[in-house]
């Protein structure tokens, strides 16, 4: 068993918010988000970023942030999760997400591969600005990118395109540029196979182990990386919200007419934090936290004052008979219980 190659606070800051995801922040409220973030968080206070974040308004952002604050680099790790750059918006809205990022000036367009993924390090470092760097990089959903393919031989290229990107994430963190490599997706089932052939300091799970679900085949990855010395981050355990109470799941508007098992498996949740007095979100962290291979968890809002509130849910504990009764209701295979 190999020692962490590196070490993640308990709570990691999203930025998807400061892209105007969803919303328009005022910018008055982004600044308030990354005080908060500062001031409630031990040094070195981690940042979660990527290119396709607003097409590089997040990472403007918390740039812009930190010097008004005088924060010192020392004091911030920033990962940012590389394979978008920005380019011109030539028509009403960004073509990359359409509807789901809002008021932005710039589009973005994939850029994967051994040249493409240095100019979106290079390219985020300058959106960032001075003093402010990436510490931690990674090659943003690769799994999507796969998918794009349409034939057999445009996944394998697009695969080689994956693997020589990290190659150019390596010669970086060689180089001393960064100081970790790793990789986010929403489908686990692709950081296994890259797994197997990329050396991860860290990943990042999104909507994939939530109380909502939880394969075990999942469980036994997490525990066979963290054996391995990798780093686990957990993120988008309220599926994009809908656990906490939206209209979205992963990403995409959902309505009870269309998804009615999702609405009814939250309705049946929702029924029984209330009759233990729980609260949703804290369920759903402690939830997305109990597996002790998992180091850190990743949560993003658009409230400043949710910011303290996320770093209370952390050391929130469910009472054990709040679990017993989410698995005898079916709603969960596991529990933290199981884990003690």
């Amino acid at each position: 068993m190999k020692n962490k190659k590196i070490t993640l606070p308990r709570l990691i800051h999203g930025s998807s918010s400061l892209g105007n995801l969803y919303q328009v922040l005022p910018g008055e409220t982004k600044k308030e988000l990354v005080s908060h973030w500062i001031s409630c968080s031990e040094k070195p206070v981690c940042i979660d970023s990527a290119g396709k974040y607003g097409a590089g308004l997040a990472l403007e952002e918390i740039g812009k942030a930190l010097r008004n604050l005088s924060v010192p680099p020392q004091d911030v790790m920033i990962s940012n999760k590389l394979g978008w750059t920005r380019i011109p918006l030539t028509g009403d809205e960004p073509t990359f997400e359409p509807g789901v990022w809002k008021s932005l000036q710039y589009d973005a367009e994939q850029s994967i591969g051994k040249t493409g993924i240095h100019d979106c390090w290079k390219q985020g470092n300058e959106l960032l600005g001075a003093p402010y760097k990436a510490d931690l990089v990674s090659v943003h959903d690769p799994d999507e990118y796969l998918d794009g393919a349409s034939t057999e031989a445009e996944k394998a290229k697009r695969h080689e395109d994956i693997i020589q990107a990290y190659q150019t994430l390596s010669e970086l963190k060689k180089a001393g540029e960064v100081k970790a490599i790793g990789i986010g997706s929403k489908n686990w089932k692709v950081i296994r196979s890259l797994a197997a052939e990329i050396d991860f300091d860290w990943v990042m799970f999104a909507n994939s182990f939530t109380i909502y679900s939880h394969p075990s085949e999942l469980v036994d990855l997490i525990d066979e990386l963290s054996k391995e010395g990798v780093a686990i981050v957990n993120s988008a355990v309220f599926h994009s919200g809908f656990l906490a109470g939206s209209s979205y799941f992963d990403y995409r508007e959902v309505s009870r007419e269309e998804e009615p098992r999702l609405y009814e498996w939250r309705d049946r949740f929702f029924k029984i934090c209330q009759g233990y007095d729980v609260k949703p979100v804290d369920a759903s962290i402690e939830f997305g936290l109990m597996l002790p291979g998992i180091d850190g968890i990743s949560l993003n809002t658009t409230n400043p004052e949710r910011v303290d509130q996320n770093l209370a849910s952390i050391s929130r504990s469910a009472p054990a008979e709040f679990w017993r009764e989410m698995k005898k209701a079916d709603l969960i295979k596991i529990a933290p219980e199981d884990f003690l």
